[in-house]
């Protein structure tokens, strides 16, 4: 639940593969945002409910067609995270470019009948602002990332990143902390024990614990 335009809301948030951000109103489905967080190609625009209208001329073509984003996505399995504090959606995403090729050229080619090949993939942490869909800041990954994201009332954002653990400003995005415990392919979580806050994250095939001790 959050304000759009001054009024308050019921809200649904997307940051889809197709590499568009979606909010909608959660009562009634209407679309209030509709934007690309990476770089698109393969629409025209959108309709009138919001939604993009593909172009025709990048669906896969016997020469192949340059598109983005790739097949792998703008963004896949790992879980994005809102922080209400920042009215900020975190989603850890991919500008990927690959061309699409169509080796069964017949009139009804047997499912899809396409694929893409090669291509250019540049990985980062985006910070959308929910109200209009523009990236507010983006952090750089050295390799695609795999892990979901955490952000905490202390106004910190964990994710897995280049090697580990990172903790940056959800605000701003600046890095404060990291920790080279190996690839992380969760979503790190936090919890309380004793009086102290833990975040908890798993990299290969172990769990690692950590104290926020300020």
């Amino acid at each position: 639940d959050a304000p759009v335009n001054g009024q308050p809301r019921k809200l649904i948030a997307q940051a889809a593969r197709n590499g568009h951000f979606f909010v909608l109103d959660r009562t009634n489905g209407k679309a209030i945002v509709s934007a690309p967080f990476v770089e698109t190609n393969w629409t025209t625009g959108y309709d009138a409910k919001g939604q993009p209208v593909p172009d025709p001329n990048k669906a896969p073509q016997i020469e192949g067609a340059l598109v983005t984003p790739n097949q792998n996505g703008a963004t896949n399995w790992p879980s994005p995270s809102f922080s209400p504090q920042t009215g900020l959606f975190y989603v850890n995403a991919n500008q990927a470019w690959s061309v699409y090729y169509l080796y069964d050229p017949s009139d009804n080619p047997l499912g899809w009948g396409g694929t893409d090949r090669g291509g250019y993939t540049e990985s980062m942490l985006l910070a959308i602002d929910y109200q209009t869909g523009k990236v507010k800041w983006k952090h750089a990954w050295d390799a695609v990332p795999r892990a979901g994201i955490l952000t905490t009332a202390g106004n910190v954002l964990f994710t897995g990143g280049s090697g580990g653990l990172e903790a940056l400003n959800a605000t701003t995005g600046e890095p404060l902390w990291h920790a080279r415990i190996g690839s992380v392919g969760n979503g790190p979580m936090t919890y309380e024990l004793d009086g102290q806050q833990y975040v908890i994250a798993a990299a290969g095939t172990q769990l690692f614990a950590f104290v926020l001790n300020r």
